[in-house]
């Protein structure tokens, strides 16, 4: 039987401190969130390593300290309403509940979302609640939020999802406009205006939905 709590403690160790992730809540999160949860049966020998994991055609993942950069550059509040786009099997959900009040958490596959759901509820999470929707349109519903992550690379950040971040709100993505150099830009709202800047280089499979757009040609 594998010893995860001793993996995790290695991974936190090993791969988060390491890098510069100093936002000791967000530690703390990783340390006791058990990420093998989160992954195929047959991945959890490896739910550790710092690398995406596959769990959906098209879905992963996120690397552990690709992870956990996007949420430190997020400076996750405790009175956050967040806004997770992309949970997949909701271990950024998990995260993103550890650190903020309320996360709303996005899923497009049927699968994923009632399986997030289920691991969260085996959890306790109780301040987590997932929804189903296409993840290009975020979700207004429950807008505004302060904070709003999307879990995969993105070439753009739709102005429809930007629109959902409240004023002096963030929201964070890895952004690769020609779907190959990707980069942590952290946005802010301020007087109605985003603006963003790159906080750390960064690569994570597409999120599906958010490919750069062909290129016209006559």
């Amino acid at each position: 039987m594998p010893d995860y709590a001793a993996a995790r403690f290695h991974m936190v160790e090993g791969q988060i401190r390491t890098n510069k992730v100093t936002d000791e809540a967000l530690v703390e999160a990783l340390r006791s969130t058990p990420r093998e949860a989160f992954v195929p049966k047959a991945f959890r020998g490896i739910a550790y390593v710092d690398e995406g994991i596959q769990i959906a055609p098209g879905r992963f993942l996120m690397e552990p300290m690709l992870q956990a950069w996007l949420l430190e550059a997020a400076q996750v509040r405790s009175t956050d309403v967040v806004l997770d786009i992309g949970c997949g099997t909701g271990y950024s959900t998990a995260l993103l509940a550890r650190l903020a009040a309320t996360v709303v958490a996005l899923e497009s596959d049927p699968a994923l979302a009632a399986q997030a759901s289920a691991v969260l509820g085996e959890l306790g999470i109780d301040n987590a609640a997932v929804v189903q929707g296409p993840l290009v349109e975020g979700y207004p519903r429950q807008a505004p939020y302060d904070l709003i992550v999307i879990e995969g690379a993105v070439a753009e950040v739709p102005q429809a999802i930007l629109d959902q971040v409240a004023e002096g709100g963030r929201l964070v993505a890895v952004v690769a406009p020609d779907g190959r150099i990707g980069r942590v830009r952290l946005f802010r709202k301020l007087g109605g205006v985003v603006s963003s800047i790159v906080i750390a280089d960064g690569g994570t499979p597409m999120l599906p939905g958010f490919e750069p757009k062909p290129a016209f040609e006559f």
